[in-house]
């Protein structure tokens, strides 16, 4: 323990150690340089100890007899002492109490110091225990998931923010600021700057107060959509004039909010119009059936219009995510999000999880599998490029005799040379060391290594693809084989649940494997490729080995359960290594992409 002496101790001690300070100073004004025993200091150790309450008193290791010696009586007033013949006096006054107390603590038995550095030690464990927690990994993003009643709540607090500002009611305040989409600074700005032009625009101007939109009949209207001229027909027109009959804006309303999910900025039926239908107009125009629709549209432009919130793109899922992720910091982070309804995708492009390649890339590689993959197997099979022009010729029949329709040049089909090296063989080709038709076949070989590069990516990629959806597939059989366990071993549930887990981690390694070979077609090979493709082939044979593990019977899967536990820990380990080496690359632009490639 700490050296300390209590309150106590420290209001009874001070009379004792004034009390041998004067003693001191006695015994030097009388010459006397003979210091006091041991014995007479252990005394009066034994006497201050005597002071000290039962239950403040610090346990004593070693067992003092039980002398009583009468020490003086305190001293009541506070008349200053004789002065001291000099400071040696004062100082070895001093250095009596000092040792009187070194000797009080040594021999009162208080803790040693070894006791006192273990506590420490268990104090710094303490620490290092509340500072331990889920380490933010290279790869992660801060990300923040809102339900549809925080949204409501954030929405109704910037608008009474705003209304407080300009003035305006909390339902003019709320059509400007979808006016111009919920961006309250140029809002700000620009009302007052020119409040009455905002007002106008935004079909909140005095011409709206006095004069509000209303459904009219015009004598001799025809209708430009219908071409409907009944005298009594219903029609209406907002400022831009295009007027039209009530039935047909009406569909044209109920096209737009309930097929195309538009409300806030639906422009005007008239042909090149670009005028907005402002609030009113939709109020007045929109059918009762569609009015819930039409609000909840309004409501989500709050997310839709903000550059920090997206809507979670699950089906049925009612969330929003916020991540603080720039457009301009896509090509160097992957911001990958996961939403409470358990779906993970891209904050970038609102795509599933592709980590580790840039949105970029993915759109890049998408595109070129759209087009590109049925027709690059055709063409590697059945076509060859001419070797004088490059063009990309199909063989249409059994002659070796190959002219060129581009450029009209003749070789042969089979070894690719000049046609006019061969002879009169012409459906047997055995001319294989001659220097035109080797030159020919380097080339073609040159014209076709891109094709294969890209053939071989996109293969293993789309291998990786197909699998994850055989494993999805175990995955929805994996809780009949779960209780297919405990029925045939007697475990219990929570016992089969690495199961789970299992097919859990299968299905997260193989959607980063599926990407890891889009990002790497387009990675720039230097020696950090190599480390990237090293990585990427321990993950590529552990998620083999869980899956081989995974469909083995029932009856070996309870002896498996251990192995197949460590190498689901396993499987994650090197994912997640994987994805953090990538991400620190990205960010420090060590991982280069050729898109040329």
């Amino acid at each position: 323990m700490q050296k300390w002496v209590p309150g106590a101790v420290v209001e009874e001690a001070l009379p004792a150690i004034l009390l041998v300070s004067s003693s001191r100073r006695d015994r030097l004004s009388q010459n006397i340089t003979t210091p006091p025993s041991t014995a007479s200091r252990k005394r009066k150790a034994d006497d201050i100890a005597d002071h000290l309450a039962p239950s403040t008193a610090p346990p004593s290791k070693k067992q003092t007899p039980d002398t009583a010696v009468d020490l003086p009586a305190t001293p009541v007033t506070t008349t200053a002492s004789p002065a001291m013949e000099s400071d040696d006096d004062f100082n070895s006054s001093q250095a009596s109490g000092d040792d009187f107390l070194d000797d009080q603590d040594s021999d009162l038995g208080l803790e040693d110091d070894s006791d006192f550095d273990m506590d420490q030690d268990d104090v710094g464990f303490e620490s290092q225990d509340k500072d331990m927690g889920p380490r933010k990994q290279a790869y992660e993003v801060d990300f923040k998931v809102y339900d549809p009643q925080q949204i409501q709540a954030s929405q109704d607090k910037q608008i009474d923010e705003v209304s407080s500002i300009l003035g305006q009611p909390p339902e003019a305040t709320a059509i400007l600021l979808r006016h111009l989409r919920w961006n309250k600074e140029r809002l700000i700005d620009r009302y007052m700057d020119n409040p009455e032009q905002v007002l106008e625009n935004a079909g909140l101007g005095e011409t709206a107060a006095t004069n509000p939109p209303k459904i009219s009949k015009v004598a001799g209207f025809v209708c430009d959509i219908c071409c409907e001229d009944d005298a009594n027909l219903e029609t209406f027109a907002m400022k831009c004039g295009h007027r039209f009959c009530v039935d047909c804006y009406r569909q044209y309303l109920y096209t737009k909010i309930k097929e195309e999910g538009e409300a806030a900025r639906i422009r005007c039926p008239g042909d090149g119009c670009n005028r907005i239908v402002d609030s009113k107009s939709l109020d007045l125009l929109v059918a009762d059936e569609l009015r819930s629709r039409y609000h909840e549209l309004l409501t989500r432009t709050y997310v839709d219009d903000k550059d920090n919130l997206r809507w979670c793109p699950a089906p049925n899922c009612v969330y929003a995510v916020e991540c603080g992720v720039k457009n301009k910091d896509l090509m160097q982070i992957v911001p990958t999000v996961h939403c409470e309804c358990s779906h993970d995708f891209c904050f970038g492009c609102s795509l599933n999880d592709h980590q580790p390649a840039p949105c970029a890339l993915v759109k890049m590689w998408l595109k070129k599998c759209e087009d590109d993959s049925e027709t690059a197997n055709w063409i590697s099979a059945n076509t060859k490029e001419c070797p004088k022009c490059n063009s990309t010729i199909e063989k249409n029949g059994g002659c070796n005799h190959m002219t060129c329709r581009k450029c009209r040049h003749e070789f042969c089909w089979m070894c690719m040379g000049v046609w006019s090296e061969h002879g009169t063989s012409w459906y047997n080709c055995n001319r294989f060391e001659e220097k035109s038709g080797s030159e020919a076949r380097d080339a073609q070989a040159k014209s076709r290594l891109s094709l294969e590069r890209y053939l071989h990516y996109y293969n293993r990629y789309a291998n990786h693809e197909q699998s994850a959806k055989l494993d999805k597939d175990i995955y929805l059989k994996t809780e009949k084989k779960m209780q297919q366990l405990q029925n045939t071993t007697g475990m219990s549930w929570i016992e089969v649940q690495y199961l789970d887990t299992a097919s859990q981690a299968l299905q997260q390694c193989r959607q980063t494997l599926k990407w890891t070979y889009a990002f790497a077609y387009y990675l720039a090979r230097n020696n950090l490729t190599e480390i990237f493709e090293d990585n990427q082939k321990d993950l590529e044979m552990a998620v083999e080995n869980l899956s081989e593990m995974f469909e083995k019977p029932i009856d070996q899967l309870q002896g498996l359960k251990v192995d197949m536990m460590d190498k689901t820990s396993y499987c994650t380990k090197r994912r997640v290594i994987l994805l953090n080496d990538t991400a620190e690359n990205l960010k420090q632009g060590e991982s280069r992409s050729d898109v040329k490639a």
